[in-house]
């Protein structure tokens, strides 16, 4: 059943904003015991699978996107009339950042959902020579809204950082959808294979077709095939991936299909949002997906040449 409810006075003030979501943003989902019982654990603790393998280990490390502040850059909001949305990175000497790496052909990703993950946008503001951000508003409509910086400060590591923003007005919570292996958006049909098990690198295959046929024509967006975030139900833990392969590499095709190898902080229920080119626009596939331990399926080395971010729950491959 949809819940109303009526949100008031703009929170992004930075006394809101820091009293509400300094340190780690973290809300537990009770429907989500296991992803639960992971982050009851004391900072640092693992809880091990029963594999031999390091690298089936699940740690309790922070994924991306729970805290502002982190190696000393804090994600720090600026006042913006309601059409905008702005902000500023502060470096570890307390002044913004201004210098930042390109990746995946930005320099900056901004990428909003509302709490109850029925909306999400993936927009890029532009830089200011004060180390202001600014970008037409993402916030589409009232609610309790998560907005991630997802950034390299030159000189530093990738980081993503996130915030709390209210936007007043009544509000109807969605339930989150079914799990689903297939979804429409613009006329066109996205079908997912794979599951994501957590602690381990999966493959994820998303196939995109239209009118029955297979797009087999996809443009580059971003550097890729393909964009794809996944957020945590519940804490909107972040994890960001890319596909396996790039476009011109001499062995990647522009669809139907398009593979990921993700790996998720836990168990629990994902929201995954796929942005694709084509036809000149960027469309948008969404899907609900539980990553659970004792699933079997494939699993994948991580990539050679990745890079370790040192984020948990921030890749880019």
């Amino acid at each position: 059943m949809n819940t109303v409810t009526r949100l008031g006075g703009f929170a992004l003030g930075l006394a809101a904003v820091f009293g509400a979501a300094y340190g780690i943003g973290r809300v537990v989902d009770p429907a989500d015991p296991a992803t639960s019982a992971a982050q009851s654990r004391p900072h640092g603790a693992a809880a091990h699978t029963s594999g031999p393998a390091a690298h089936d280990e699940v740690t309790d490390r922070v994924p991306g996107g729970l805290l502002v502040s982190d190696r000393g850059y804090t994600l720090v909001p600026v006042a913006a009339p309601a059409s905008e949305f702005a902000f500023r990175i502060a470096g570890p000497d307390g002044r913004p950042v201004t210098r930042y790496d390109v990746a995946h052909d930005k320099r900056m990703h901004l990428i909003v959902a509302r709490r109850d993950l029925s909306g999400f946008r993936h927009v890029h503001p532009e830089l200011a020579p004060d180390g202001t951000w600014r970008v037409d508003t993402p916030l589409a409509g009232p609610g309790q809204w998560r907005a991630f910086a997802d950034f390299t400060p030159t000189g530093g590591e990738p980081l993503t950082l996130g915030v709390d923003v209210t936007v007043p007005g009544e509000l109807t919570e969605r339930p989150l959808p079914a799990p689903a292996t297939s979804t429409t958006v613009d006329g066109y049909t996205v079908t997912l294979a794979g599951a994501p098990q957590p602690g381990r690198t999966s493959s994820l295959t998303l196939t995109v077709s239209r009118d029955g046929r297979p797009v087999t024509d996809l443009e580059p967006y971003l550097g890729a095939y393909g964009h794809l975030v996944a957020l945590r139900r519940g804490d909107l833990a972040y994890l960001h991936v890319h596909p396996d392969g790039t476009p011109g590499d001499g062995r990647t095709r522009p669809g139907p299909e398009v593979t990921f190898l993700a790996e998720v902080p836990s168990a629990g229920s994902y929201r995954l949002y796929l942005d694709f080119r084509h036809g000149g626009r960027v469309h948008t596939a969404e899907f609900t997906v539980v990553a659970d331990p004792a699933a079997t399926g494939p699993t994948v080395p991580a990539p050679s040449g990745s890079v370790e971010h040192g984020t948990p729950g921030h890749g880019h491959n």
